[in-house]
């Protein structure tokens, strides 16, 4: 009996021992993970591919639904994706807004549908109105995902820039019936800066009390160029209101700025805003009172090379980065050098890209790339969307791309697999 108790006691001290070695191996297996630097994979997919020869699809962009309960979220939401049609032998000639939806991260996409609530609609005085530059994205507040862009006008199927009154609009996502809402307009208080106002192809970013940032771009009847301010917008599920906005950004050259993106990477704000002639950032401590731009560059100084066209972030917990397209990658035979699309990570003390960082997300077959989106699917994947745009040079920007290059508008989604969840996730 002694010799049993003792051998009893010898296996239950082996097993705590045991016990306390594994402990301390799963704690340093831990702390050399977070010691590890951030790193992702991609995975290039395509959702839908083919081209006409007449139109194309452009501004794909997609919003992910978290499903499950409360802290305790599956880890394949669904995830639903906008895009338009474009007429190529016009400027910038929209129609309806389409959806497409993946319940399966990504292997299969249902659609595309088009949205007649979400086509052009009539105006009193002949012209057509449409929405366009959508974006959708998870308001977790109201649990809605909500998508907002703004209005484009026709008239004979151009745009009259004297009768072309920007409005942000927004619409919401039924999942259970797999239909968009119809768009309502942000109202706006009076006053010239006010009168045209659009939210089209900008990164919103969300408060952790439900307010949104909302960057937009505008233009004073009096000025020539276009501006840049943030709106703080509240929303309860239906309506978006305006709360308040912040200081203006202005730029006397070059159309001015437009189509900002904001983020928040540790205590501050960051924003991105396009200029024809160099891509410009710029930081906040609050979110609506920015300093004043400077030039898009790398660590050393030298300028990033990014012009007229967007620039989007992907922001993890452990890492801020930006996707942007830029010259100098072999790519002169394409439209403002729109591809391919790099994603770069960015030094937030110089606020400048690290060199050595950039890798091409999208690759370049002769389309441009520039009107994309980026959404956080989970903690562990991020995606890049972006459709190839079939125009390219020629008399007013209008020529169909020679696809030689094997473009063939897909719309591809570039997955980022980070090596660390991100805890800033949806």
């Amino acid at each position: 009996m002694p010799f049993q108790k003792t051998a009893k006691l010898l296996l239950i001290v082996i097993l705590l021992l045991c016990l306390t070695i594994t402990t301390k191996a799963d704690e340093q297996t831990i702390i050399r993970q977070r010691k590890q630097p951030l790193n992702f994979q991609i995975k290039l997919s395509t959702a839908i591919k083919g081209y006409d020869g007449k139109t194309c699809w452009v501004h794909a962009r997609a919003g992910a639904i978290p499903v499950g309960t409360p802290g305790n979220q599956l880890d394949n939401p669904i995830v639903v994706m906008t895009m338009q049609k474009l007429l190529l032998s016009g400027s910038d000639i929209f129609y309806a807004l389409n959806s497409m939806r993946t319940d399966d991260m990504g292997k299969a996409w249902k659609g595309p549908l088009e949205q007649k609530n979400l086509s052009r609609h009539d105006l009193p005085d002949g012209g057509e109105v449409v929405v366009s530059d959508f974006w959708p994205q998870w308001h977790a507040k109201s649990k809605t995902l909500l998508g907002i862009g703004h209005t484009v006008r026709y008239y004979g199927n151009r745009i009259d820039h004297k009768k072309n009154i920007r409005v942000s609009s927004y619409a919401t996502y039924d999942p259970e019936k797999n239909l968009w809402s119809n768009w309502k307009s942000l109202e706006l208080p009076k006053g010239p800066e006010f009168v045209s106002s659009g939210a089209g192809s900008v990164q919103r970013f969300d408060l952790h009390n439900g307010d949104i940032l909302l960057p937009v771009y505008f233009k004073r009847p009096e000025k020539k160029f276009s501006d840049v301010m943030v709106i703080r917008c509240r929303f309860d599920g239906d309506t978006l209101k305006y709360v308040e906005h912040g200081n203006e950004l202005s730029i006397d050259f070059g159309r001015g700025f437009a189509e900002p993106s904001i983020t928040k990477f540790g205590d501050w704000f960051y924003m991105t805003l396009r200029n024809d002639k160099s891509a410009y950032v710029t930081r906040s401590k609050d979110g609506l009172r920015f300093s004043e731009p400077k030039k898009w560059t790398f660590e050393d100084g030298s300028e990033l090379g990014s012009y007229n066209t967007q620039a989007h972030w992907v922001t993890h917990s452990e890492g801020l980065f930006l996707a942007y397209t830029r010259r100098g990658a072999k790519n002169d035979h394409v439209f403002r050098n729109r591809a391919p699309l790099f994603i770069g990570r960015v030094n937030p003390e110089k606020i400048a890209i690290i060199r050595s960082s950039e890798r091409i997300v999208i690759p370049e077959r002769g389309a441009r790339l520039g009107n994309f989106g980026i959404v956080d699917v989970n903690a562990n994947e991020t995606w890049v969307i972006a459709s190839e745009w079939m125009q390219t040079h020629g008399p007013n920007y209008v020529m169909p791309v020679d696809n030689k290059y094997g473009s063939d508008n897909s719309v591809f989604v570039s997955k980022i697999l980070w090596s660390q969840p991100n805890a800033l996730k949806p």
